[in-house]
Protein backbone atom coordinates (compact mmCIF):
# COMPACT_ATOMS: atom_id res chain seq x y z
CA UNK A 1 0.00 0.00 0.00
CA UNK A 2 2.53 2.24 0.54
CA UNK A 3 3.56 2.46 -3.52
CA UNK A 4 0.03 3.49 -4.15
CA UNK A 5 -0.69 7.31 -4.38
CA UNK A 6 -2.87 8.66 -1.84
CA UNK A 7 -5.88 11.10 -2.45
CA UNK A 8 -6.77 13.11 0.69
CA UNK A 9 -10.76 13.91 0.69
CA UNK A 10 -12.93 16.79 1.24
CA UNK A 11 -15.87 16.46 3.08
CA UNK A 12 -18.39 16.03 0.46
CA UNK A 13 -15.95 13.50 -0.90
CA UNK A 14 -15.88 11.22 2.26
CA UNK A 15 -19.90 11.50 1.76
CA UNK A 16 -19.53 9.86 -1.90
CA UNK A 17 -17.13 7.38 -0.51
CA UNK A 18 -19.48 6.18 1.88
CA UNK A 19 -22.16 5.73 -0.39
CA UNK A 20 -20.16 3.49 -2.45
CA UNK A 21 -18.77 1.85 0.22
CA UNK A 22 -22.35 0.80 1.16
CA UNK A 23 -23.52 -0.19 -2.01
CA UNK A 24 -25.67 3.28 -3.15
CA UNK A 25 -23.12 4.66 -5.19
CA UNK A 26 -20.98 2.40 -8.12
CA UNK A 27 -16.98 2.45 -8.08
CA UNK A 28 -16.91 3.77 -11.86
CA UNK A 29 -19.33 6.53 -10.56
CA UNK A 30 -16.73 7.11 -7.70
CA UNK A 31 -13.88 7.64 -9.41
CA UNK A 32 -15.81 10.11 -11.93
CA UNK A 33 -16.53 12.50 -9.17
CA UNK A 34 -12.39 12.54 -7.96
CA UNK A 35 -10.56 14.15 -11.22
CA UNK A 36 -7.35 13.59 -11.63
CA UNK A 37 -7.22 10.57 -9.81
CA UNK A 38 -4.83 7.37 -10.52
CA UNK A 39 -6.19 3.64 -11.67
CA UNK A 40 -5.31 2.75 -8.74
CA UNK A 41 -5.42 5.43 -5.39
CA UNK A 42 -5.61 5.15 -1.67
CA UNK A 43 -8.43 7.00 -0.37
CA UNK A 44 -7.42 8.94 3.02
CA UNK A 45 -9.15 11.22 5.30
CA UNK A 46 -7.52 14.66 6.19
CA UNK A 47 -5.69 12.81 8.80
CA UNK A 48 -3.77 10.31 6.41
CA UNK A 49 -6.19 7.60 7.83
CA UNK A 50 -6.31 4.58 4.77
CA UNK A 51 -9.66 4.55 4.26
CA UNK A 52 -10.21 2.82 0.97
CA UNK A 53 -8.35 1.50 -2.24
CA UNK A 54 -10.10 2.63 -5.62
CA UNK A 55 -9.65 0.80 -8.45
CA UNK A 56 -10.51 2.62 -11.96
CA UNK A 57 -11.35 1.41 -15.43
CA UNK A 58 -13.64 -2.10 -16.50
CA UNK A 59 -13.00 -3.50 -13.69
CA UNK A 60 -13.62 -0.49 -11.00
CA UNK A 61 -13.61 -1.68 -7.39
CA UNK A 62 -13.56 -0.12 -3.84
CA UNK A 63 -11.98 -1.90 -1.45
CA UNK A 64 -12.75 -0.77 1.94
CA UNK A 65 -9.47 -0.52 4.62
CA UNK A 66 -10.05 1.31 8.10
CA UNK A 67 -13.93 2.25 8.92
CA UNK A 68 -14.51 6.05 8.41
CA UNK A 69 -14.64 8.60 11.45
CA UNK A 70 -18.08 8.97 13.02
CA UNK A 71 -19.13 11.79 14.93
CA UNK A 72 -22.22 12.26 17.16
CA UNK A 73 -25.54 13.33 16.68
CA UNK A 74 -28.92 11.64 15.72
CA UNK A 75 -27.35 11.80 11.67
CA UNK A 76 -24.64 9.28 13.09
CA UNK A 77 -27.06 6.69 15.29
CA UNK A 78 -26.49 3.75 13.72
CA UNK A 79 -30.06 2.97 13.48
CA UNK A 80 -30.65 5.75 10.69
CA UNK A 81 -27.34 5.87 9.04
CA UNK A 82 -27.36 2.80 7.35
CA UNK A 83 -25.86 1.28 4.50
CA UNK A 84 -27.75 1.09 1.32
CA UNK A 85 -27.54 -2.96 0.93
CA UNK A 86 -28.56 -3.14 4.43
CA UNK A 87 -31.62 -0.89 4.09
CA UNK A 88 -32.43 -2.65 1.34
CA UNK A 89 -31.94 -6.13 2.80
CA UNK A 90 -34.56 -5.30 5.44
CA UNK A 91 -36.86 -4.19 3.36
CA UNK A 92 -36.98 -7.34 0.99
CA UNK A 93 -37.96 -8.08 -2.67
CA UNK A 94 -41.32 -7.63 -3.87
CA UNK A 95 -42.51 -4.67 -2.13
CA UNK A 96 -43.36 -1.11 -3.46
CA UNK A 97 -41.61 1.05 -0.95
CA UNK A 98 -42.47 4.62 -1.78
CA UNK A 99 -39.25 7.31 -1.22
CA UNK A 100 -39.78 10.32 0.18
CA UNK A 101 -36.70 12.65 0.20
CA UNK A 102 -36.79 14.76 3.36
CA UNK A 103 -34.38 17.80 1.89
CA UNK A 104 -35.89 20.45 4.07
CA UNK A 105 -37.95 20.71 7.25
CA UNK A 106 -41.55 19.41 6.50
CA UNK A 107 -44.34 21.80 6.78
CA UNK A 108 -47.86 21.02 7.73
CA UNK A 109 -48.55 20.72 4.29
CA UNK A 110 -45.51 18.38 3.60
CA UNK A 111 -46.92 16.24 6.73
CA UNK A 112 -50.74 15.88 4.62
CA UNK A 113 -48.69 15.17 1.47
CA UNK A 114 -46.71 12.19 2.97
CA UNK A 115 -49.66 11.16 4.72
CA UNK A 116 -51.49 10.95 1.76
CA UNK A 117 -48.33 9.05 -0.08
CA UNK A 118 -48.32 6.96 2.91
CA UNK A 119 -52.21 5.57 2.54
CA UNK A 120 -52.06 5.56 -1.21
CA UNK A 121 -51.07 2.27 -3.47
CA UNK A 122 -47.25 0.99 -2.92
CA UNK A 123 -47.87 2.86 0.47
CA UNK A 124 -47.31 -0.09 3.07
CA UNK A 125 -43.95 0.54 3.89
CA UNK A 126 -42.53 4.44 3.54
CA UNK A 127 -38.74 5.48 3.47
CA UNK A 128 -38.10 9.20 4.84
CA UNK A 129 -34.72 9.21 3.00
CA UNK A 130 -32.68 12.62 4.94
CA UNK A 131 -29.59 13.51 2.88
CA UNK A 132 -26.88 14.67 5.17
CA UNK A 133 -23.51 16.63 4.12
CA UNK A 134 -20.82 16.31 6.47
CA UNK A 135 -19.95 19.57 5.90
CA UNK A 136 -21.38 22.71 7.85
CA UNK A 137 -24.91 24.04 6.53
CA UNK A 138 -25.13 27.46 5.34
CA UNK A 139 -25.54 29.98 7.83
CA UNK A 140 -29.49 30.12 8.62
CA UNK A 141 -29.99 26.75 7.00
CA UNK A 142 -31.40 24.09 8.83
CA UNK A 143 -28.34 21.45 9.34
CA UNK A 144 -28.26 17.53 9.16
CA UNK A 145 -29.03 17.00 12.70
CA UNK A 146 -32.24 19.24 12.88
CA UNK A 147 -33.65 17.67 9.36
CA UNK A 148 -33.00 14.37 11.10
CA UNK A 149 -34.96 14.95 14.13
CA UNK A 150 -37.59 16.90 12.13
CA UNK A 151 -38.09 13.48 10.03
CA UNK A 152 -37.93 11.13 12.81
CA UNK A 153 -40.80 13.41 13.73
CA UNK A 154 -42.47 13.24 10.66
CA UNK A 155 -42.02 9.39 10.78
CA UNK A 156 -43.91 9.10 13.97
CA UNK A 157 -46.56 11.06 12.80
CA UNK A 158 -47.29 9.42 9.91
CA UNK A 159 -46.51 5.44 11.55
CA UNK A 160 -49.60 6.93 14.38
CA UNK A 161 -51.97 8.13 11.68
CA UNK A 162 -51.48 6.00 8.38
CA UNK A 163 -50.40 2.44 10.52
CA UNK A 164 -47.64 2.31 7.53
CA UNK A 165 -44.52 1.07 8.33
CA UNK A 166 -41.98 4.06 8.11
CA UNK A 167 -38.26 3.51 8.18
CA UNK A 168 -35.60 7.27 8.53
CA UNK A 169 -32.59 6.29 6.95
CA UNK A 170 -29.72 9.31 6.52
CA UNK A 171 -28.06 9.33 3.61
CA UNK A 172 -24.67 10.72 3.41
CA UNK A 173 -25.18 13.32 0.40
CA UNK A 174 -22.65 16.34 -0.57
CA UNK A 175 -25.25 17.88 -3.44
CA UNK A 176 -25.97 16.81 -7.08
CA UNK A 177 -23.03 19.27 -8.05
CA UNK A 178 -20.77 16.47 -6.64
CA UNK A 179 -21.78 13.30 -9.03
CA UNK A 180 -23.67 12.38 -11.98
CA UNK A 181 -26.14 10.51 -9.67
CA UNK A 182 -29.19 11.79 -8.84
CA UNK A 183 -30.89 11.95 -5.07
CA UNK A 184 -33.52 9.66 -6.80
CA UNK A 185 -31.11 7.04 -8.47
CA UNK A 186 -29.56 6.99 -5.10
CA UNK A 187 -32.95 6.55 -3.19
CA UNK A 188 -33.69 3.05 -5.93
CA UNK A 189 -30.11 2.03 -4.20
CA UNK A 190 -31.94 2.20 -0.59
CA UNK A 191 -35.03 0.12 -2.06
CA UNK A 192 -37.11 2.98 -2.87
CA UNK A 193 -39.16 1.91 -5.86
CA UNK A 194 -40.27 5.36 -6.86
CA UNK A 195 -38.85 8.29 -4.81
CA UNK A 196 -40.97 11.81 -4.28
CA UNK A 197 -38.82 14.84 -3.32
CA UNK A 198 -41.65 16.03 -0.26
CA UNK A 199 -41.00 19.45 -0.63
CA UNK A 200 -41.25 19.59 -4.48
CA UNK A 201 -45.00 18.67 -3.84
CA UNK A 202 -45.85 22.00 -1.56
CA UNK A 203 -48.55 24.31 -2.91
CA UNK A 204 -47.27 27.70 -4.77
CA UNK A 205 -48.59 29.68 -1.31
CA UNK A 206 -46.65 27.47 0.86
CA UNK A 207 -43.20 27.70 -1.48
CA UNK A 208 -43.52 31.52 -1.35
CA UNK A 209 -44.33 31.72 2.18
CA UNK A 210 -41.31 29.08 3.18
CA UNK A 211 -39.28 31.42 0.56
CA UNK A 212 -40.35 34.62 1.97
CA UNK A 213 -39.39 33.34 5.60
CA UNK A 214 -36.41 36.00 5.66
CA UNK A 215 -38.25 39.13 5.01
CA UNK A 216 -40.73 38.79 7.79
CA UNK A 217 -38.58 40.45 9.99
CA UNK A 218 -38.24 43.44 7.73
CA UNK A 219 -41.55 43.70 6.70
CA UNK A 220 -42.52 43.53 10.46
CA UNK A 221 -40.11 46.07 11.09
CA UNK A 222 -41.34 48.29 8.20
CA UNK A 223 -44.66 48.14 9.68
CA UNK A 224 -43.23 49.31 13.31
CA UNK A 225 -40.17 51.78 12.39
CA UNK A 226 -40.78 55.11 10.09
CA UNK A 227 -38.34 54.92 6.88
CA UNK A 228 -35.31 56.11 8.88
CA UNK A 229 -35.52 54.49 12.17
CA UNK A 230 -36.06 51.31 10.25
CA UNK A 231 -32.91 51.68 8.56
CA UNK A 232 -30.85 51.85 11.55
CA UNK A 233 -32.87 49.23 13.10
CA UNK A 234 -31.87 46.61 10.48
CA UNK A 235 -28.57 48.38 10.14
CA UNK A 236 -27.91 47.26 14.40
CA UNK A 237 -29.18 44.25 13.34
CA UNK A 238 -27.22 43.47 10.93
CA UNK A 239 -23.94 44.17 12.72
CA UNK A 240 -24.86 43.00 16.21
CA UNK A 241 -22.62 39.85 17.03
CA UNK A 242 -21.77 37.98 19.85
CA UNK A 243 -18.46 37.80 22.12
CA UNK A 244 -16.69 35.36 19.94
CA UNK A 245 -14.33 32.49 21.28
CA UNK A 246 -11.65 29.88 20.68
CA UNK A 247 -11.73 26.81 22.41
CA UNK A 248 -8.42 24.80 21.94
CA UNK A 249 -7.60 21.35 21.95
CA UNK A 250 -4.37 19.73 22.96
CA UNK A 251 -3.39 16.28 23.34
CA UNK A 252 -1.11 13.54 21.61
CA UNK A 253 -1.69 11.74 18.50
CA UNK A 254 -4.75 9.53 18.91
CA UNK A 255 -5.88 11.14 22.17
CA UNK A 256 -8.99 11.27 20.51
CA UNK A 257 -9.26 15.70 20.25
CA UNK A 258 -10.08 15.41 16.90
CA UNK A 259 -12.79 13.55 17.64
CA UNK A 260 -14.40 15.61 20.05
CA UNK A 261 -13.34 18.90 18.70
CA UNK A 262 -15.14 17.57 15.22
CA UNK A 263 -17.92 16.81 17.90
CA UNK A 264 -18.22 19.62 19.12
CA UNK A 265 -18.28 21.80 16.47
CA UNK A 266 -21.23 20.04 15.12
CA UNK A 267 -23.41 20.45 17.79
CA UNK A 268 -22.45 24.05 17.98
CA UNK A 269 -23.00 24.14 14.35
CA UNK A 270 -26.43 22.81 14.96
CA UNK A 271 -27.30 25.42 17.79
CA UNK A 272 -26.95 28.12 15.07
CA UNK A 273 -23.74 28.97 16.53
CA UNK A 274 -21.47 30.20 13.74
CA UNK A 275 -18.66 27.87 14.19
CA UNK A 276 -14.97 27.31 12.27
CA UNK A 277 -13.27 23.75 12.99
CA UNK A 278 -9.34 23.79 12.36
CA UNK A 279 -8.29 20.13 13.09
CA UNK A 280 -4.81 19.79 12.65
CA UNK A 281 -3.89 17.47 9.80
CA UNK A 282 -6.56 19.55 7.82
CA UNK A 283 -4.76 22.32 8.25
CA UNK A 284 -1.05 20.90 7.99
CA UNK A 285 -2.58 20.47 4.46
CA UNK A 286 -3.73 23.78 3.73
CA UNK A 287 -3.02 26.54 5.94
CA UNK A 288 0.90 25.23 6.98
CA UNK A 289 1.28 23.01 3.76
CA UNK A 290 5.27 22.76 3.70
CA UNK A 291 5.90 23.53 7.29
CA UNK A 292 8.24 20.37 9.03
CA UNK A 293 7.81 18.92 12.57
CA UNK A 294 10.59 20.79 14.41
CA UNK A 295 10.40 22.30 17.03
CA UNK A 296 10.52 25.53 15.24
CA UNK A 297 7.68 24.52 12.62
CA UNK A 298 5.64 23.49 15.13
CA UNK A 299 5.29 26.44 16.58
CA UNK A 300 4.63 28.39 13.73
CA UNK A 301 2.13 25.98 12.75
CA UNK A 302 0.03 26.49 15.83
CA UNK A 303 0.63 30.34 15.37
CA UNK A 304 -0.66 30.40 12.10
CA UNK A 305 -3.91 28.41 13.60
CA UNK A 306 -4.26 30.51 16.49
CA UNK A 307 -4.19 33.76 14.47
CA UNK A 308 -6.91 32.37 12.56
CA UNK A 309 -9.14 31.33 14.87
CA UNK A 310 -8.59 34.62 16.57
CA UNK A 311 -10.00 36.00 13.58
CA UNK A 312 -13.17 33.80 13.60
CA UNK A 313 -13.32 34.57 16.98
CA UNK A 314 -13.05 38.55 16.54
CA UNK A 315 -16.10 38.85 14.00
CA UNK A 316 -17.86 36.72 16.39
CA UNK A 317 -17.67 33.63 15.14
CA UNK A 318 -16.64 30.22 17.65
CA UNK A 319 -13.45 28.45 16.22
CA UNK A 320 -12.61 25.11 17.52
CA UNK A 321 -8.91 24.13 17.09
CA UNK A 322 -7.44 20.29 17.66
CA UNK A 323 -3.63 20.45 16.99
CA UNK A 324 -1.26 18.78 18.96
CA UNK A 325 0.76 22.02 20.41
CA UNK A 326 2.88 19.98 22.37
CA UNK A 327 4.92 23.01 23.79
CA UNK A 328 3.36 25.80 26.46
CA UNK A 329 4.86 28.77 24.47
CA UNK A 330 3.07 27.84 21.25
CA UNK A 331 -0.20 27.31 23.95
CA UNK A 332 0.60 30.34 25.28
CA UNK A 333 0.96 32.48 21.59
CA UNK A 334 -2.64 31.23 21.10
CA UNK A 335 -4.04 32.71 24.40
CA UNK A 336 -2.60 35.74 23.92
CA UNK A 337 -3.67 35.98 20.13
CA UNK A 338 -7.46 35.41 21.66
CA UNK A 339 -7.51 37.48 23.90
CA UNK A 340 -6.07 40.08 22.02
CA UNK A 341 -8.82 39.87 19.50
CA UNK A 342 -11.11 40.31 22.51
CA UNK A 343 -12.50 36.77 21.90
CA UNK A 344 -12.85 34.05 25.26
CA UNK A 345 -10.62 31.60 25.33
CA UNK A 346 -10.57 27.76 26.79
CA UNK A 347 -7.72 25.16 26.59
CA UNK A 348 -8.97 21.90 26.56
CA UNK A 349 -5.86 19.28 27.58
CA UNK A 350 -7.41 15.51 26.24
CA UNK A 351 -5.24 13.95 28.76
CA UNK A 352 -5.40 10.46 27.94
CA UNK A 353 -2.84 8.44 28.50
CA UNK A 354 0.35 7.65 25.49
CA UNK A 355 -0.28 3.74 25.94
CA UNK A 356 -3.81 4.11 25.11
CA UNK A 357 -2.81 6.34 22.11
CA UNK A 358 -0.59 3.96 21.06
CA UNK A 359 -3.02 0.88 20.98
CA UNK A 360 -5.44 3.02 19.18
CA UNK A 361 -3.07 4.31 16.58
CA UNK A 362 -5.06 3.68 12.67
CA UNK A 363 -1.95 4.88 11.06
CA UNK A 364 0.36 3.02 12.21
CA UNK A 365 2.43 6.17 13.20
CA UNK A 366 3.54 5.10 16.67
CA UNK A 367 4.84 2.28 15.35
CA UNK A 368 6.77 3.63 12.82
CA UNK A 369 7.92 6.34 14.83
CA UNK A 370 9.45 3.65 17.76
CA UNK A 371 11.20 2.06 14.38
CA UNK A 372 12.53 5.28 13.87
CA UNK A 373 11.09 6.11 10.31
CA UNK A 374 9.26 9.71 11.70
CA UNK A 375 11.92 12.05 13.48
CA UNK A 376 10.59 14.14 16.19
CA UNK A 377 7.41 12.52 16.95
CA UNK A 378 5.63 14.04 19.63
CA UNK A 379 5.32 11.40 22.89
CA UNK A 380 8.41 9.21 21.63
CA UNK A 381 10.86 11.43 19.84
CA UNK A 382 9.73 14.78 20.88
CA UNK A 383 8.75 15.88 24.13
CA UNK A 384 4.62 16.98 24.88
CA UNK A 385 4.64 19.50 27.98
CA UNK A 386 1.43 18.78 29.51
CA UNK A 387 -0.45 22.19 30.20
CA UNK A 388 -0.57 23.62 33.36
CA UNK A 389 -3.28 26.26 32.38
CA UNK A 390 -5.91 24.04 30.75
CA UNK A 391 -9.44 25.36 31.90
CA UNK A 392 -10.56 22.01 31.22
CA UNK A 393 -9.36 18.04 31.48
CA UNK A 394 -10.88 15.13 29.60
CA UNK A 395 -9.32 11.42 29.60
CA UNK A 396 -10.94 9.62 26.61
CA UNK A 397 -9.71 6.55 27.81
CA UNK A 398 -12.42 6.58 30.11
CA UNK A 399 -14.88 9.15 29.49
CA UNK A 400 -17.31 9.08 26.31
CA UNK A 401 -17.30 11.70 23.51
CA UNK A 402 -21.06 12.90 24.78
CA UNK A 403 -19.57 12.99 27.81
CA UNK A 404 -16.50 14.86 26.73
CA UNK A 405 -18.47 16.99 24.85
CA UNK A 406 -20.92 18.05 27.49
CA UNK A 407 -17.90 18.80 29.74
CA UNK A 408 -16.71 21.51 27.26
CA UNK A 409 -19.75 22.44 26.23
CA UNK A 410 -20.60 23.69 30.40
CA UNK A 411 -17.08 25.20 30.48
CA UNK A 412 -17.98 27.25 27.04
CA UNK A 413 -21.40 28.31 28.54
CA UNK A 414 -19.76 29.71 31.58
CA UNK A 415 -17.21 31.54 29.43
CA UNK A 416 -20.02 32.89 27.70
CA UNK A 417 -22.61 33.56 30.12
CA UNK A 418 -25.19 31.65 28.68
CA UNK A 419 -26.23 28.77 30.69
CA UNK A 420 -28.19 26.61 27.60
CA UNK A 421 -25.09 26.45 26.11
CA UNK A 422 -24.14 23.32 27.94
CA UNK A 423 -26.94 21.61 26.86
CA UNK A 424 -27.72 19.88 24.22
CA UNK A 425 -30.23 20.97 21.96
CA UNK A 426 -30.31 25.00 22.80
CA UNK A 427 -32.28 26.46 20.43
Amino acid sequence: MTDTPARVLTDDELDLLELALGGALAPADLAAALPGVPPEVVLTDAENTPLARLTSGPSAAVEPLKPLAAAIGPQWDDAVRRPARDVRTDLGAGADEVGLLVTEPPTREDVETAAALATGPGGGTVLLLVPVARRAPEPGAVGAAGLVRAAQALAGDLADRTGARVVTVAVPWPGADRTAVSLADVAGAYGARRAEPLAARRSPATADAVAGLARVREEAVAALYPPASAAEVNRATRSAHRRGAVVFFTGLSGSGKSTVARALAAELDDDGLRTTLLDGDAVRHHLSKGLGFDRASRELNVERIGYVAALVAEHGGIAVAAPIAPFASGRARVRELAEAAGAHYLLVHVSTPLEVCEARDRKGLYARARAGEIPDFTGISSPYEEPADADVVVDTSHVPVEEAVRTVRTALAARLGEEDLGRPGHP
